[in-house]
């Protein structure tokens, strides 16, 4: 049985990047939001999606340490903006073609650090010229500790089911006695991360924490117990969700969906109700564990 699926994607990897830019586009009150992984050898980030976006011209951008707000942001490590991104002097203007692309009058760059090394580069951008003061970054701390929080929670969890992989061949004696082995550190593993859940805060978090231990103390074969009813969502609900996982607002769902934002909001609201979440991401994860969502 292969083990390595237990693991959920990273905040930065895959669909999540996707969640984790659209709660802080929205937290943040700003037009979009961008962002990715800084390289291993922390030499450079990778824009790897946005939320908000009117094209691709941030998308695959790789912003090298010291070049532009992101660069100087990664080598600083501490958080930056600029309210005319064209003229803002401190920088160098390496990414201007991209940038004018998306009409980005004033941004601001987010390190997230784990173990106060840079692992993941936020930009939040607005095609208007306002000033960013302390107040907004201070609003946006809670969100920026969770989310070096959950990464450092992946990094953990990784770690330890790395030593989890059986060896490819052995006699059958060898083979049982590393089988009890792996189901000891399972259950070890599992204690644990079921310790670190009552401590952690946000419901999201402690849902994905949840999640793993039902897997990692499932029977081989077995799929994990569901702790909560099938839910049912109307058609239009499910559409609205879709929406908001692609990083949509209200406005810009119901322009495509064809309805008026009211519309939106009420489906919004119900859908969020049975699937029993606390937002809008959340209810768009729930969803996605649900299935009833890509």
């Amino acid at each position: 049985m292969s083990t390595t699926a237990i693991a959920p994607e990273a905040p930065y990897d895959g669909s999540r990047i996707a969640q984790t830019l659209a709660s802080f586009r929205s937290a943040s009150g700003l037009d979009l939001a961008f962002g990715g992984p800084v390289r291993g050898d922390g030499t450079a980030i990778d824009i790897t999606a946005t939320c908000g976006a009117k094209g691709v011209s941030l998308r695959g951008l790789r912003v090298v340490n010291g070049e532009g707000l992101g660069g100087k942001t990664l080598q600083t490590r501490q958080p930056g903006s600029v309210d005319h991104y064209y003229t803002a002097r401190g920088i160098t203007h390496l990414y201007d073609t991209a940038v004018a692309q998306e009409q980005i009058q004033t941004v601001a760059a987010l390190p997230i650090l784990v173990d106060r090394a840079p692992r993941m580069l936020i930009y939040l951008a607005s095609r208007s010229r306002l000033g960013l003061g302390g107040v907004w970054f201070d609003s946006l701390r809670p969100l920026i500790r969770t989310l070096e929080r959950e990464i450092l929670i992946d990094d953990e969890v990784r770690n330890r089911l790395s030593r989890l992989a059986p060896a490819p061949t052995a006699a059958r004696s060898t083979v049982d006695a590393a089988a009890k082995r792996d189901l000891a550190e399972r259950r070890e593993m599992a204690a644990e991360l079921t310790d670190l859940a009552g401590q952690v805060i946000d419901p999201e978090v402690r849902s994905r924490l949840e999640a793993m231990v039902r897997r990692l103390t499932a029977t081989p074969g077995e799929k994990p117990a569901q702790l909560a009813p099938a839910v049912r969502l109307a058609a239009r609900e499910v559409d609205v969700l879709r929406q908001v996982a692609l990083g949509n607002s209200n406005r810009e769902a119901a322009e495509a969906l064809g309805i008026v934002e009211s519309t939106v909001k009420s489906y919004l609201k119900s859908a969020t109700r049975k699937l029993n979440a606390n937002n809008r991401v959340h209810a768009v994860r729930m969803a996605r564990e649900a299935g009833l969502i890509d």
